[in-house]
Parts: C-alpha cells; sequence; structure tokens
C-alpha cells in the first residue's frame, strides 16, 4: 500500500525528546502494515521546553498525503496551540484535527489504524478509544 492517501500523525509534545520517542515506539509497533507519515513538534525552536505553533504548522505540512492530519498533544498549552492553530484556518492543512486521546497509547493507536489505509474519523476514534484501555 502507498503512504500517498494515508493519514498523517503529528505528535505535540513540551519536550522534543518525548515526542520524538513516541513517535518512534508508535512507528515501531505498528507492524507490516504501510508506512505511516509521523512527524514529531517537541519543544520550541531553540531547544527548550515548550511548544511551538511553527513546530506545529511545519509537522503538519511534512505528514500531510491529502487524507487528512491527526494532532496528539501532552499537555495543557499543547492543546491550546494546536486550538489557535485551526481556529486561524491557514496554518494547518486542510482536514487536520485535533484528538482527544492520551499521548502514547493513542499515538500507537493511531498510527497502527492509520497504517491500515483507515480514513481520519477511524484514525480519530481509535486513538481517543485509548483512553479506555486497561492495564489491570
Amino acid at each position: 500500500m502507498s503512504d500517498e492517501k494515508l493519514v498523517g500523525i503529528v505528535l505535540v509534545s513540551h519536550s522534543s525528546a518525548v515526542a520524538a520517542s513516541v513517535a518512534e515506539l508508535a512507528q515501531g509497533l505498528s507492524g507490516a502494515g504501510a508506512s505511516v507519515p509521523v512527524a514529531a513538534a517537541g519543544g520550541t525552536e531553540s531547544g527548550e521546553f515548550g511548544t511551538s505553533a511553527e513546530l506545529i504548522a511545519a509537522a503538519a505540512a511534512t505528514v500531510d498525503r491529502g487524507a487528512g492530519v491527526a494532532v496528539l498533544t501532552d499537555l495543557g498549552s499543547a492543546v491550546l496551540t494546536v486550538k489557535a492553530l485551526l481556529a486561524e484556518g491557514d496554518e494547518l492543512p486542510e482536514n487536520t484535527r485535533l484528538v482527544d486521546a492520551p499521548f502514547l497509547e493513542g499515538a500507537v493507536a493511531a498510527v497502527v489504524t492509520a497504517s491500515t489505509g483507515a480514513d481520519l474519523a477511524s484514525v480519530a476514534a481509535a486513538a481517543s478509544e485509548a483512553y479506555g484501555y486497561r492495564k489491570v
């Protein structure tokens, strides 16, 4: 399967290392499916903790293949930054969605589901359902 029409995933964290590690783990656990475009947007341009609208917008543009972009965030201001970008209307690719999901488990579910060729609504639903994963 070509990645031309796969949903792209952007992982927004206050930490560059966390975003990159979660992206690596999610891609590694996605199995033999198609290679999902995943981008980490962590920290600030200067390498500090925080969030950057510019890094988020660039990451979204990088993963956009025309099937939509799912954005997962870690904490409060990351959510606010993505919401502000969505409200502006022209900073993120068309059909970009902020997904309410746990960061790590949601990222894995999103990437695995996207690797099957699922649409944006299905990818977002799978990530959101990760809130219900039980560990004990």
